[in-house]
């Protein structure tokens, strides 16, 4: 299993894994609003890992978004939010 880096934060309502890609700017924003909430979560960039551990990841990330698209972020281990739109953010985890 990948190594998700943990991201500190006050509000720990919700058990967040964020699954995204290093240089994508949809995927700092998510990290970004979550950071500016001070909302706790775990990350990984999928584009850093590598071999049969990457590959195990974006199967991972297509079963729970089928366009394998990012940023994916799994709130509580069964809602999946695909994407990132400011409203749906505030709505879900705030």
């Amino acid at each position: 299993m990948a190594d998700f880096e943990q991201v500190d934060g006050s509000k720990k309502e919700h058990e967040l894994r964020l699954y995204a890609i290093s240089t994508c700017g949809w995927c700092r924003k998510a990290r970004s609003f979550l950071e500016g909430n001070d909302v706790a979560y775990e990350f990984v960039y999928v584009d850093n890992l590598e071999g049969a551990e990457q590959k195990k990841v974006v199967e991972e990330v297509a079963k729970l978004n089928p366009e394998g698209t990012f940023p994916t972020l799994v709130v509580d281990g069964a809602d999946v939010i695909v994407g990132f739109n400011n409203d749906t953010y505030m709505d879900k985890l705030l």
